[in-house]
């Protein structure tokens, strides 16, 4: 592998919500991770939330057995979560904030708000051998925090700069850019993730210090219209160009 070369994680949460439409097994979200594999992928994530309305338990458990790459497994911080993780051991989990409400995730975790709550998931995980993973907003406050925690890696929330356009979308690209900066210079292993697509992504995947984008949605969409393998090849390229 490039020593330089930008991780990309395929999220394939989507595959199990088509699936779970008509509550049958196909699709396999499974099999999917096996394509996205050989199309490029370096890893897989997959968000078991607490209503279930994507990824099984099931899912997890499979995915656990047959994945050749590692596994980051997206969490909610609740014991519930944490005994799962415990039991599979992914490569990484990924404390996410989480709302029953909501269709996606809507922004960072507060971990500068939350720290002593969080501080037992991320110590239990990190005892397991599980990398530790904070998905927060690009903010240097919730980057002392997650340092303070003690977790290796953050993952910056890229969701607002992919819906904003023009001089707004700009600003918060350069709020990312900093963040990832700073981030970096404190240490951390620095990812972003969230709504990213083939317009937004060659920006964000540019940035020298980042080590890894983990992107689902828009892919999982693409490959209506183009296959799974097509769409994530493509994406490959695009990270591949833009850190050349």
């Amino acid at each position: 592998m490039r020593r330089n070369k930008l991780r990309l994680g395929v999220n394939i949460d989507h595959v199990a919500t088509i699936r779970n439409a008509r509550g049958i097994r196909h699709p396999d979200p499974v099999r999917a991770a096996g394509l996205a594999v050989r199309a490029g992928a370096d890893g897989i994530t997959a968000h078991l939330r607490e209503d279930r309305r994507h990824i099984s338990d099931e899912d997890i458990a499979a995915l656990s057995d047959v994945l050749t790459v590692p596994l980051n497994f997206e969490m909610a911080a609740t014991d519930e979560m944490l005994e799962i993780a415990l039991r599979h051991k992914p490569h990484a989990a990924c404390l996410v904030p989480e709302k029953r409400q909501e269709l996606t995730t809507e922004g960072g975790l507060d971990v500068a708000g939350q720290h002593n709550r969080l501080k037992h998931y991320v110590d239990a995980l990190k005892r397991a051998g599980i990398r530790v993973s904070l998905f927060i907003d690009p903010s240097n406050e919730q980057l002392d925090a997650a340092v303070d925690l003690g977790a290796p890696v953050t993952e910056i929330h890229t969701g607002a700069y992919c819906e904003l356009v023009g001089e707004p979308q700009q600003e918060e690209l350069e709020r990312i850019r900093k963040a990832v900066q700073y981030g970096h210079s404190k240490g951390l292993e620095m990812h972003a993730g969230h709504g990213l697509a083939y317009e937004t992504v060659s920006p964000v995947a540019a940035m020298p210090e980042l080590a890894e984008l983990n992107i689902g949605h828009f892919l999982i969409g693409e490959a209506i219209f183009h296959g799974l393998e097509a769409s994530i090849a493509e994406m490959r390229r695009l990270m591949d160009e833009a850190r050349a």
